[in-house]
């Protein structure tokens, strides 16, 4: 593809998400969660499917909505109001170590650096990128499976990894762009641009495309 396409791409692909929704998490940025909330809706995510997801956290915070709250629940009342999400005792575990650290290092408030976000057991890049971008609107990009395959896919990086991926859309992806990236890729990859045989004949941004690695489309 040419580089100087992604604007195009971005806006065809803002268009087409009234057809697609959101992906979970950010239609929870969109109800104005908290930075909070956001944290623990990407963790549930992990490995799970939306409509899963929308549910567990539904239940987590009608039980408890803030760190402190969710520190009063046992172990095994998260762990049913989470089922069945993928990892769901792992997941408990690691929601009630990030609240206690949340508690006693950071005053309850969820960090809004990097750096800080990293260093809860648990967290990593996607996430840590993605509580930055939708739950306090800062210029960072998200970069999971989607991104990752997709950018790759239309040529716009060449890269192996996702965190390759990630250093190398900051290089080149307009600041404008890197908070609804992820939400756009995400919504484009699970409808269209599927990591096998995607939907080629109907894809709206296909004259862009390179289709690089497609061997099979539909």
């Amino acid at each position: 593809m040419n580089d100087n396409d992604i604007g195009k791409i971005i806006n065809v692909l803002k268009s087409e998400l009234e057809i697609w929704g959101l992906p979970i998490v950010s239609s929870l940025a969109e109800k104005e969660y908290s930075p909070f909330q956001i944290l623990i809706s990407t963790l549930l995510s992990l490995r799970t499917k939306d409509e899963t997801t929308a549910v567990a956290g539904k239940k987590l915070f009608d039980l408890a909505s803030t760190p402190e709250e969710i520190l009063k629940l046992s172990e095994e009342e998260i762990i049913k109001a989470i089922y069945p999400v993928g990892f769901y005792r792992n997941k408990a575990k690691t929601i009630l170590y990030i609240c206690r650290e949340l508690v006693d290092r950071h005053k309850s408030k969820v960090p809004d650096t990097a750096e800080e976000l990293l260093a809860l057991k648990g967290v990593g890049r996607k996430t840590a990128n993605l509580v930055l971008a939708l739950g306090y609107n800062r210029q960072a990009i998200c970069v999971d499976t989607h991104v990752h395959r997709i950018s790759n896919r239309l040529g716009y990086v060449q890269t192996k990894t996702p965190e390759e991926t990630e250093y190398a859309l900051r290089k080149k992806l307009p600041k404008k762009y890197w908070s609804v990236y992820n939400t756009l890729m995400v919504a484009f990859g699970k409808n269209i641009c599927r990591p096998i045989s995607p939907f080629c004949s109907r894809c709206p941004v296909s004259t862009y495309c390179d289709c690089a690695g497609v061997i099979k489309s539909r």
